[in-house]
């Protein structure tokens, strides 16, 4: 993508959506690697987590925003892809997705994890100087935080060079698939996938609430 995006016709434009217009899975994996540029920070994502849809759908995930069908909070979801979805955690966190599949079909991989590459100092300014830097950008809510992510950033798109958070695909072998972090239901689904050798993975933590292991998908 680098060369020809001094002149942005309609096929670069849509190089990012088109790329992501996967399964969840598949762009969870593409997504490993990317570089995200936000607000003075530049980091490469090495933990993610995919999501589906609604139960008539290709991805039928019941731990999905998107599982009771569009809403005004997740319409994001439903398309296109390459669009940036935030919501909060526990009404406090910001956590920041990026729309994958078919325009019209929920989907989308939250970043849980990365290295900040470049603008350390910064992010210090919004985590603190005495958190260890593998912990800068580690879980969903430090990254955002790190980075300078916005809920105002909802919907907006990633592959617009002049837009506040910016996506680079830089697809990575060596993932490793794990089943996702917290979720009380489809708490078995390996959709989770990381680089390994990197302190800035997250710890796995199954949520109190899921059924015992192996009981559910």
């Amino acid at each position: 993508m680098g060369a020809g995006r001094a002149e942005r016709g309609d096929s670069v434009d849509r190089a990012l959506a088109d790329a992501l217009a996967v399964d969840p899975v598949t762009a969870a994996r593409l997504l490993l690697g990317a570089q995200l540029s936000s607000r003075g920070v530049v980091a490469t994502i090495v933990e993610v987590e995919a999501y589906g849809g609604p139960v008539d759908e290709p991805w039928p995930d019941p731990a999905a925003h998107s599982y009771r069908g569009p809403r005004p909070r997740n319409l994001v979801m439903f398309g296109p892809a390459g669009r940036m979805y935030t919501y909060r955690s526990h009404g406090i966190h910001v956590c920041a997705n990026v729309v994958c599949g078919p325009e019209g079909f929920a989907a989308a991989v939250l970043l849980r994890a990365a290295v900040v590459t470049d603008g350390e100092d910064v992010a210090r300014t919004r985590r603190g100087v005495a958190v260890p830097t593998p912990a800068l950008a580690r879980g969903p809510g430090n990254l955002c935080s790190a980075l300078g992510i916005l809920m105002e950033d909802n919907g907006i798109d990633l592959d617009d060079d002049s837009g506040p958070v910016q996506l680079r695909l830089n697809p990575v072998t060596g993932a490793v698939p794990g089943p996702r972090v917290g979720v009380s239901t489809a708490a078995d689904r390996p959709w989770r996938f990381w680089l390994v050798g990197y302190p800035e993975v997250s710890a796995y933590r199954r949520s109190p609430r899921a059924p015992m292991p192996g009981s559910s998908d």
